[in-house]
């Protein structure tokens, strides 16, 4: 039997897109397979390579992609993660399910208060996976 397949969206695919990606694929890689896109791809911001880390968890091989390189037919769920700015369009048949959750790396302050930031983004997204998932 085929996984699911479920594809993390916002804009950038830089940070909440990445890091769901990496939560979904550690906790519940045995119940689905994982991508993630934005429709303005830039590159994996270092904050949420270095949240990430803490819990063990290591997305520095992940790369920003397009969502143009996923192929719309291959997707069975589409979570949007974008808060503040417009979400990508996703062509397709795929359930979408819209998460708003604020753009970690729109936050300006001193490197520990935007590392605190990246956290609670990462946490939010993690217990908005385990609802998904398991229904808690």
């Amino acid at each position: 039997m085929n996984k699911k397949r479920v594809l993390f969206l916002c804009v950038a695919n830089s940070a909440r897109s990445q890091m769901a990606e990496g939560l979904a694929r550690h906790f519940f890689g045995d119940q689905a397979a994982f991508l993630s896109a934005g429709s303005k791809p830039t590159r994996v911001n270092p904050l949420a390579i270095q949240v990430m880390k803490e819990i063990n968890i290591d997305i520095s091989c992940h790369r920003s992609k397009p969502v143009a390189e996923i192929d719309p037919k291959e997707i069975d769920v589409v979570i949007t993660l974008c808060a503040e700015e417009v979400c990508p369009v996703f062509l397709g048949k795929a359930q979408r399910l819209h998460w708003p959750i604020p753009d970690p790396a729109a936050i300006m302050g001193s490197g520990e208060e935007r590392l605190q930031v990246f956290r609670h983004t990462r946490d939010l997204i993690l217990n908005k996976l385990k609802v998904f998932f398991l229904g808690q």
